[in-house]
């Protein structure tokens, strides 16, 4: 997977290139934070963590301690308690359907609708955040299935719509113009 560059952290996007379950993990935290933060917290909730930032390290692990971990100073999420339960539940998942392996999730995905499928049945990943990880799948590492652009929706169109088309702080501004300028004309609507 090539080097992405999401964040503005070296460290932090070095982990999301080599670290399927981190990307995983940024994806799950973008909501209602900045997307540069929530790509953060997977390399944050490794500093944290007495073992590898792994779906099994974190399925074995006590919620409440989980909790406390995303609590501390800086917290890893706006709401630390609900977002630890959903990564907890994420890891429990990629443990029982696919060994641990976050990247067999989108491995052995046959065509773009399988693999948004196979996005979409994670916990915590609605429509929206799908479509979002898929594109950013197709755009940035490298998973091409047949069909991914359509599956990504509008996300998989060339433009600044999302994490997908961030490569620099240029583009991350870029993408929070469109967003804005999507949430104004819906307001006006």
């Amino acid at each position: 997977m090539p080097t992405l560059t999401l964040t503005g952290d070296d460290d932090a996007d070095h982990l999301l290139s080599e670290n399927g379950f981190a990307l995983l993990l940024g994806m799950l935290l973008d909501q209602q934070i900045s997307m540069e933060l929530a790509f953060i917290g997977p390399s944050r909730l490794a500093q944290r963590l007495d073992g590898p930032l792994e779906p099994a390290t974190i399925a074995g692990m006590d919620v409440d301690d989980l909790t406390e971990r995303f609590r501390q100073k800086p917290a890893l999420h706006r709401y630390p308690g609900s977002m630890a339960k959903r990564v907890h539940a994420l890891a429990q998942d990629l443990v029982e359907r696919y060994d641990g392996d976050a990247t067999a999730v989108w491995d052995g995905a046959a065509d773009g609708r399988d693999l948004a499928r196979r996005i979409g049945a994670l916990p915590g990943f609605g429509e929206q955040k799908t479509r979002i990880m898929v594109a950013l799948l197709g755009k940035q590492c490298g998973v091409t299935p047949d069909g991914w652009r359509e599956a990504a929706g509008e996300y998989g169109q060339d433009g600044y719509r999302s994490i997908a088309d961030v490569h620099d702080e240029e583009s991350l501004a870029q993408v929070r113009e469109w967003k804005q300028a999507r949430k104004a004309a819906a307001k006006s609507a």
